[in-house]
């Protein structure tokens, strides 16, 4: 869709009702406003509607890739209109739970609609004492396990590539795609 163009389409504020009596009925003057009517009847529906721009529950489907763009959401063109949508939405939020267990979790949800769960801590520890002797060493690992959601299979590659993005630098992260939910191992 193109707003520059639209058959039709009246404007609101018509400059040959705003010139001068002199030229109210002046056919020339009257014609040559019409043209610049049909010209600035787009930019003025555009200025009317701008809240909508920003809403990207509503945006144009054209103009949410810049939207996208605002707030650093994924705009994956492969991916279904509402989809990128609720990225857009969700973007503000995803950042801040960024590097953490809800936030992979989260990004592979609205990025792939894959199921996931994050195990391990990338070997963070710390102690409530004072001048405590060092803990042993944790697991340095995380591991994430995803299985299908909304698509019937996982596209293992695209799930790399994600958890490479959202988990920190410092930690090593084992993915493992799974056919279904995992079984509770005695948890």
């Amino acid at each position: 869709m193109s707003r520059a163009a639209v058959p039709g389409l009246p404007s609101r504020y018509p400059i040959g009702e705003q010139l001068p009596a002199l030229y109210a009925d002046d056919d020339f003057a009257q014609r040559f406003t019409a043209g610049l009517d049909t010209v600035l009847a787009p930019v003025f529906a555009t200025l009317d509607n701008l809240p909508a721009y920003f809403d990207p529950r509503v945006t144009p489907a054209d103009f949410l890739a810049w939207l996208a763009s605002w707030v650093g959401a994924g705009d994956d063109p492969r991916w279904p209109v509402e989809l990128r949508r609720e990225a857009v939405v969700h973007a503000v939020e995803l950042h801040r739970w960024r590097g953490t267990r809800r936030g992979l979790v989260e990004g592979l949800r609205l990025g792939l609609g894959v199921h996931a769960e994050v195990t391990g801590d990338g070997g963070a520890v710390w102690s409530r004492t004072s001048g405590a002797d060092l803990p042993p060493e944790p697991p340095a690992e995380v591991l994430v396990r995803v299985w299908p959601g909304r698509e019937t299979a996982v596209d293992a590659d695209r799930v790399n590539e994600i958890v490479r993005a959202m988990c920190p630098v410092h930690t090593v992260c084992r993915v493992e795609v799974l056919p279904g939910p995992p079984a509770d191992e005695g948890r």
